[in-house]
């Protein structure tokens, strides 16, 4: 079992430079201009060209424009664009025909009629994220370092293809993977010393638990 791993929120060279030497399949970079996380275009295109081909390049928007994503896209040149807002399912067929890029959508999760949400959405959405929605105050529709119940996700049809985000940390991301059987998993504020601040020993001690935990499941499918 090897899982894809998305660190997302990635703003500094070191930080891109040790989630790719770690094992992330995936490097998000967000632009939405209230997050803490945020980062320019052109920014987010030079650290990308550091480990592009050795992950994917996730551009993170919030309901974006066309001329927002117009200029994104020509300085990020992602892999996979996220929408992370409100976007309907008109505009994602709308921005895969434009950008001719695969579309990860965002949902927020607290219960179970909360993931009925993506049924107009399958078919059309390459694949899905879930995130915990935002506590009451909070003007970030992700990255609040809040996790939902994990359970809800047994309710998915197993063809559903997502990532599992929200308040993953050291301490549960295994808990996480165990409970959920999640094909990928995103971080962002569980491996940061303050918000935006990737932290060095954080990524690895996330790593760490991730791949233990991906030994534990593996050993117990072989005594199966």
């Amino acid at each position: 079992m090897t899982l894809d791993i998305k660190i997302c929120g990635l703003k500094t060279e070191e930080a891109v430079d040790r989630a790719v030497a770690l094992g992330a399949s995936h490097a998000g970079f967000i632009f939405f201009a209230k997050s803490p996380r945020n980062i320019d275009p052109s920014d987010a295109g030079r650290l990308a060209d550091r480990i592009r081909g050795r992950a994917k390049i996730v551009a993170v928007t919030v309901n974006a424009d066309n001329d927002d994503l117009d200029e994104i896209v020509a300085m990020l040149r992602p892999d996979i664009l996220q929408l992370h807002g409100g976007e309907s399912p008109d505009r994602v067929l709308t921005v895969k025909a434009v950008y001719g890029l695969p579309v990860m959508k965002a949902f927020s999760v607290r219960e179970a009629d909360d993931l009925k949400k993506i049924e107009p959405y399958i078919g059309i959405a390459d694949r899905f994220l879930f995130d915990a929605k935002p506590p009451a105050g909070s003007d970030l529709p992700g990255g609040n370092g809040v996790s939902f119940d994990w359970t809800l996700m047994h309710l998915l049809d197993g063809g559903v293809d997502y990532m599992l985000s929200g308040g993953l940390n050291k301490d549960n991301v295994a808990t996480a993977i165990e409970l959920t059987a999640a094909p990928g998993i995103d971080v962002s504020s569980g491996v940061e010393s303050a918000p935006g601040v990737k932290d060095r020993a954080m990524m690895e001690a996330f790593f760490e638990a991730v791949r233990k935990a991906e030994t534990r499941i593996a050993a117990a499918g072989r005594v199966k």
